[in-house]
Formats: C-alpha cells, sequence, structure tokens
C-alpha cells in the first residue's frame, strides 16, 4: 500500500495541475491561521465573556492565561507565514499540525459541530500536505527534496502569499485590530478585503495558464 501510495505522490508531484493545487491549499490553510493568531497576539477575545457551556469556558480559562494566550497566537502566525512562503510549507505544516489537532479535539468533544467541520477538513488539509512533502516509508519525519515542477512558476505564488498578507495586514491596521467580514455589507469597502484576498490566487492561478 505504501508502495502504491508513493508511486501515485510521485507522478502527482511532477503534474502542475495536483502541485498548484498543493500550493493553492497552503496559501488557504495559512491564512486561515492569521486571524484567529492576531486576536490572540493582541490579547482579544475569542468569545464573549456571557457565554456559557463547556466549549466557551475553555476559551474563558484560555484568554485567562496570558502569556499562553498570545504564545499560541505567535505560533499559529509563524505557522501561516512559513506556508505562504511555499519554501518553507513543510516547516508551517509541522508546526500547524498539532495546533489544529487539539482545536479539532476541542471542538468535537465540546459539540460545537460546524466549526469541528470547518477544522477537520483543516487538519486532512495538513495532513496531505505532509505527505506530499515527505517519504511515506520513511520513519524520521523529514522534507523530501523537491524538484521544480514544469509549468509552476513557485516565486509567482511566494508573491501571491506575500500579497494575501499584506492586504490583510493593512485592513486590520485600518480597522485598528483583527478584521472579520460582518455580513452581506456592500456599501461598506471593508466587506471586499476578503474577496480581493480571494481572488488574488485566482489571479495568480489564471497568470499561470496564461505563460
Amino acid at each position: 500500500m505504501l508502495v502504491a501510495l508513493e508511486s501515485w505522490l510521485r507522478r502527482a508531484r511532477s503534474a502542475a495541475g495536483p502541485t498548484t493545487a498543493i500550493i493553492v491549499l497552503r496559501l488557504v490553510v495559512g491564512f486561515a491561521f492569521v486571524p484567529a493568531g492576531l486576536k490572540k497576539v493582541l490579547g482579544q477575545r475569542f468569545t464573549d465573556p456571557a457565554n456559557g457551556g463547556a466549549f466557551h469556558e475553555f476559551l474563558h480559562a484560555f484568554y485567562a492565561t496570558g502569556a499562553f494566550y498570545r504564545f499560541v497566537g505567535v505560533l499559529q502566525l509563524v505557522a501561516a507565514a512559513l506556508l505562504v512562503t511555499q519554501r518553507f510549507a513543510f516547516a508551517g505544516v509541522v508546526l500547524a499540525l498539532p495546533i489544529a489537532t487539539a482545536i479539532m479535539a476541542l471542538c468535537w468533544s465540546t459539540g460545537v459541530t460546524p466549526t469541528a467541520i470547518v477544522i477537520t477538513l483543516i487538519w486532512f488539509a495538513l495532513v496531505g500536505m505532509l505527505l506530499w512533502d515527505v517519504d511515506p516509508r520513511a520513519i524520521a519525519l523529514r522534507p523530501r527534496p523537491s524538484p521544480p515542477c514544469p509549468g509552476v512558476d513557485l516565486q509567482r505564488w511566494q508573491r501571491c502569499g506575500l500579497a494575501m498578507l499584506v492586504v490583510y495586514g493593512v485592513a486590520c491596521a485600518v480597522e485598528g485590530g483583527v478584521y472579520r467580514p460582518r455580513g452581506l455589507e456592500l456599501s461598506d469597502p471593508r466587506f471586499y478585503v476578503f474577496p480581493v484576498i480571494m481572488l488574488l490566487p485566482i489571479a495568480t492561478l489564471i497568470l499561470e495558464r496564461r505563460r
């Protein structure tokens, strides 16, 4: 089975389509960690103090730890930055996977189903990215040398990841805190921040295909 998996991965790594899909996945998963990590680093609560139940009580206690709360936020931001660089994505996956595993276990055990589904999808994406970068038969977890894939401009995607972080950073600076969309408010310029961020990988993909 491992031999078959390794053979399939070898073929996929040499094809532009699967390689581009992994690159976009790194951008999406990496960016998903940014708002949550930034909120922790800035010392902002994740939930209203009046909310009760096991999930919210855990978040209240987590927030009350102070330094540890911010430390986890720093780890999330570092993992996000590593993922969007593409070049150091393996280190980002190794750092992000334990964090996602802990969040997934918390969400399922406290019955927060919508969030649990989202973080489970992120967890599977991270596992897939980990398999992409390592030899499935290797005992030690180490990155596999990655020859450039024909038809994929990695530097272009690195610039895309940087642009996503810059756009979100500017939005946060203008907002004066962690920016989060607030519903379908078409008259508010801030509504268009996330659509612009999502369009960046699409535009990069179009440019990639036109090369």
